[in-house]
């Protein structure tokens, strides 16, 4: 689409003086008259020219002062876009459609693909998903694919603190204001003597999302975190940095006095606290809790650290409870509470916690937010197995 730029008087007169013609010249602006895409879909706005301030408006409202924009509806229709640039010496506007069809293949609800696995060590690695000899990092991700995409339910572990899966969808999960988008489903569970207190078996994931800003179909930028109920708390941890070392096979394990616990020294750890620690081996895994497909000796994770939940009942070591927290982790209350495992976009917040407005994610990342081995119970670790865009109509 051509556009007539303004021209100063002061150049007209110039260019009539130099024999050129005084009509304004048109000036391509790198935006086209009408758009078609399917719902939920990113269209990349970028101007070819610059100024001094930018104007964005959909059916009236101003959505955005940036240069660039990316347009994105839930609902079909046709959308009145405006752009203007504003400037004291060159100013713009121009009027736009987009149309908003229906997509021609249904989206899935359900997870389509995993885009990144790396536990942390723990005494579920290696099993869930089971390894294989032989088996490559390629191998497991296809596995982990396999066992939380659709409505397979398959456990998958992350592990120790710092553990994470990043995985997506067929299409872009919209943020609708006032609304929770997407949900993930776990393992957790409430004991059965008190439920009511929300304890039993909670080991919260924290979950972050990020935007494919770049367009490349790669989680490779900006990543935010979902901020849930204890990101403000004075106890939590954040910029937290741990890292592990790989077992020394020449190192005599130390055993537990009640012969729970086969190698308490088993995987050392040293955090950005000054802590130390282990994840300890117990009699109930015997494999190997380093993951088997890498090679490296250490592994490192920065992130968010929660408090320990857990308490020891028995006083003993031999009967934990693990605390849910009020909302906004994976894995923290049970899979009925629907309301409970389902996040809201809108809580995203970035590095420093200011508050950031997406107008949808396409790669979600859950990892273990919590540093805390609980006896024969052994290390926290945040298990997923399913996820679902909540503005996708299922009968699941």
């Amino acid at each position: 689409m051509k556009i007539r730029a303004f021209i100063p008087a002061a150049v007209v007169a110039a260019l009539a003086a130099a024999g050129c013609t005084s009509d304004a010249p048109m000036v391509n602006l790198g935006l086209d008259d009408a758009y078609f895409i399917p719902r939920m879909s990113k269209l990349f706005l970028r101007p070819a020219l610059s100024g001094e301030k930018y104007r964005w408006t959909v059916n009236g409202e101003t959505v955005s002062e940036a240069s660039a924009y990316i347009f994105m509806a839930a609902e079909e229709g046709v959308y009145e876009l405006g752009f203007d640039i504003i400037d004291p010496s060159t100013p713009y506007h121009f009027d736009f459609t987009v149309t908003v069809m229906h997509e021609d293949v249904e989206y899935s609800p359900y997870i389509s693909r995993v885009y990144e696995y790396r536990p942390a060590p723990g005494q579920f690695v290696n099993e869930l998903p089971p390894y294989e000899d032989g088996d490559t990092y390629e191998t497991m991700l296809r596995k982990v694919e396999e066992c939380i995409s659709g409505t397979n339910d398959v456990l998958v572990t992350l592990g120790a603190y710092g553990g994470y899966v990043t995985f997506g969808f067929d299409h872009t999960v919209m943020n609708i204001p006032g609304e929770c988008d997407f949900r993930i489903w776990g393992n957790a569970f409430y004991e059965l003597t008190n439920p009511d207190a929300r304890g039993g078996s909670a080991e919260p994931g924290i979950v972050m999302v990020s935007l494919d800003a770049n367009g490349n179909g790669l989680p490779d930028d900006t990543w935010y975190e979902l901020a849930g109920s204890e990101y403000y708390s004075p106890s939590t941890i954040r910029s937290y940095c741990i890292s592990y070392r790989r077992h020394d096979p020449a190192k005599a394990p130390v055993e537990d006095e009640w012969g729970y616990i086969s190698d308490m020294e088993y995987i050392p750890w040293t955090d950005s606290e000054g802590e130390t620690g282990f994840v300890a081996k117990n009699i109930f895994h015997a494999q190997d809790y380093w993951p088997r497909w890498l090679a490296d000796d250490t592994m490192s994770f920065m992130g968010t650290r929660l408090s320990p939940n857990g308490t020891d009942a028995s006083g003993t070591g031999r009967y934990y409870i693990l605390y849910a927290f009020p909302w906004g982790y994976a894995d923290n209350h049970p899979n009925d509470y629907a309301d409970l495992n389902s996040f809201d976009i809108g809580n995203a917040v970035d590095i420093a916690g200011r508050p950031v407005d997406l107008p949808g994610v396409d790669f979600v990342r859950v990892y273990t937010g919590v540093n805390q081995y609980c006896g024969w119970l052994g290390e926290t670790s945040t298990e997923i197995t399913r996820a679902q865009d909540l503005h996708i109509p299922t009968n699941q």
